[in-house]
């Protein structure tokens, strides 16, 4: 199990991947093939829904399918974990969000996060983005992790923790092409304008990533390589 730090959270939120029914869920959903497009919207596409959520305001239910344009909220201590396409997400608790079409019904442009956090897993693909209210991350075939801190002001937190991420807050651009880890914070500074910071890597762990990779039949970059870095020197951290 590898290390990782946690601010406002607890250990229950991110090892969701070690729980009997997410890996009885995992193991049915492995066995039935990684099935995108139509077939997967035909069988339904939620891996696991652990406790209430509602998707478009009405309840939602674990034999249910999510598409593009679904609102979607978690309540207290929920957890939903579901795919669409060649993506995948992990939706923790009290958390506010939508996915919004692409090039077609199941292939997602844009992840638009209000509240919360969400880890996501994207295929390879291009034209994706993920919004919050405080920044903008052009995404390419990567894993990120991505969080808003309504108890500080709503600044928001993004990890690449693989692969390609153009990453925009203000008048701030950071361009992060990494194998393992970069993060950043996006706060409002003093002008209302909102500006990037180094961040350390927080409320996540590389177990999550490799679960997500694995529903959509993909695997991480430290897979690939059999080799990790260190959360601690990719960048000079702050915040």
């Amino acid at each position: 199990m590898t290390q990782h730090h946690l601010q406002g959270r607890d250990d229950t939120e991110v090892l969701w991947f070690q729980r009997r029914g997410f890996l009885q869920a995992a193991a049915a959903w492995t066995a039935a093939g990684s099935l995108a497009g139509a077939q997967a919207q035909s069988r339904g596409n939620i891996v696991e829904l652990v406790g209430d959520a509602t998707v478009n305001g009405q309840r939602l239910l674990p034999q249910q399918s999510l598409q593009t344009g679904d609102e979607i909220v978690t309540g207290p201590r929920s957890t939903l974990i579901f795919s669409i396409g060649n993506s995948a997400f992990h939706v923790r608790q009290n958390s506010s969000m939508m996915v919004e079409r692409g090039a077609g019904i199941n292939a997602v442009s844009l992840l638009r996060l209000l509240t919360g956090a969400v880890v996501s897993v994207w295929g390879k693909g291009n034209n994706r983005q993920i919004v919050t209210p405080t920044l903008t991350a052009g995404i390419r075939g990567t894993g990120v992790y991505t969080e808003i801190f309504a108890s500080q002001g709503g600044r928001s937190y993004i990890c690449n923790c693989y692969g390609v991420v153009d990453v925009a807050a203000g008048s701030s651009r950071e361009t992060s092409e990494t194998q393992y880890h970069q993060a950043f914070w996006a706060d409002i500074q003093a002008g209302g304008e909102a500006a990037l910071s180094a961040a350390r890597a927080i409320n996540h762990t590389d177990e999550e990533l490799e679960n997500l990779a694995r529903l959509i039949g993909e695997r991480t970059a430290w897979q690939i390589s059999g080799k990790k870095g260190s959360k601690e020197s990719v960048r000079e951290y702050g915040g």
